[in-house]
């Protein structure tokens, strides 16, 4: 078993980023660090890490130790999770990212319930506009629209969402109201900057027919919030996920713009490295959410 311990030993070396830090996380002085280190390339045959007083780099070596060393430490975690199966609690530290409104107003509320009855998981929640990349990035868990962006996700869906175009009862009054998709080129349109969706160019689709339109207009914004505060003011004419926009169409504030022209699906999914087994704190977060957007789920016109 000296081999997989010296494999776990030297991928926290390579997290903690020098020979010092990883001795204070050990708990040991830096010359046992780096004793244990000469040992290991001592067994293997090869230099693993190139060092200097400043700062530790791979050998091509060492890229390998590590790169193949954490699939077969997280293929054995994966075994003995599995052999333990429903003993395994939920403990520890979840990482979540969010997109800033859908993050705001519907996972920080699901993540305080869930923070209520997990008191052994801590979980740290970034919000976030740009794009995210779960497995450089570090996270467990994200919470998305629309399709995967990687085969190395796997997703679950949380909810059905629709996209809708909307704009404000006075603005409508003012300009006009489209009987047709190519009537939005007339129109002065918001955008929101959304990282996966080329700007200014909008999809409708009609039974088999679909159509884009290039539109245009005065203001936009990488915030929801914003545009919708746009719209409200009757300065043009939105595209909005329904879980914004129908609390302002149910009090006639906004209203809805080819009614009967769909929009490019935006449904909610709670995604994840694929694994074969979950860690018990991500597994126990995925399914409380699961859970909790129920409603939203099994009401598949994306209402909301």
């Amino acid at each position: 078993m000296d081999g997989f311990s010296d494999l776990a030993f030297f991928s926290l070396l390579l997290k903690q980023g020098s020979l010092a830090a990883t001795a204070q996380q050990l708990g040991v002085t830096p010359p046992a660090v780096s004793k244990r280190l000469a040992a290991i390339e001592r067994r293997l045959g090869v230099r693993l890490l190139q060092r200097t007083t400043r700062r530790i780099s791979l050998t091509p070596e060492g890229e390998t130790y590590l790169t193949d060393g954490a699939r077969v430490l997280e293929e054995l975690d994966a075994l003995e999770r599995s052999v333990s199966g429903s003993r395994a609690l939920p403990r520890g530290l979840v990482r979540v990212c969010a997109t800033l409104g859908f993050g705001r107003r519907h996972i920080a509320p699901a993540l305080s319930a869930f923070a209520r009855g997990y008191p052994d998981v801590e979980v740290q929640l970034q919000l976030t506009d740009r794009p995210v990349n779960l497995v450089e990035q570090g996270f467990d868990l994200q919470i998305r629209f629309g399709e995967l962006p990687d085969a190395r996700l796997t997703a679950r869906l949380l909810a059905h969402n629709q996209r809708l175009l909307c704009a404000a009862p006075a603005y409508l009054k003012r300009a006009g109201v489209p009987a047709a998709p190519r009537d939005l080129g007339r129109h002065a349109c918001l955008f929101i900057r959304e990282s996966d969706e080329t700007f200014g160019s909008w999809h409708l689709r009609q039974g088999g027919k679909t159509e884009t339109v290039k539109v245009r207009g005065p203001l936009a914004s990488n915030d929801g919030e914003c545009v919708l505060g746009w719209a409200l003011d009757g300065h043009g004419i939105l595209m909005r996920s329904a879980w914004e926009a129908a609390p302002m169409l149910r009090t006639g504030r906004l209203r809805r713009v080819l009614a009967d022209w769909s929009l490019p699906a935006a449904q909610v999914y709670a995604v994840f490295p694929s694994r074969s087994h979950l860690s018990a704190k991500t597994r126990a977060l995925v399914d409380f959410l699961i859970a909790r957007f129920e409603p939203h789920r099994l009401d598949d016109s994306g209402a909301w």
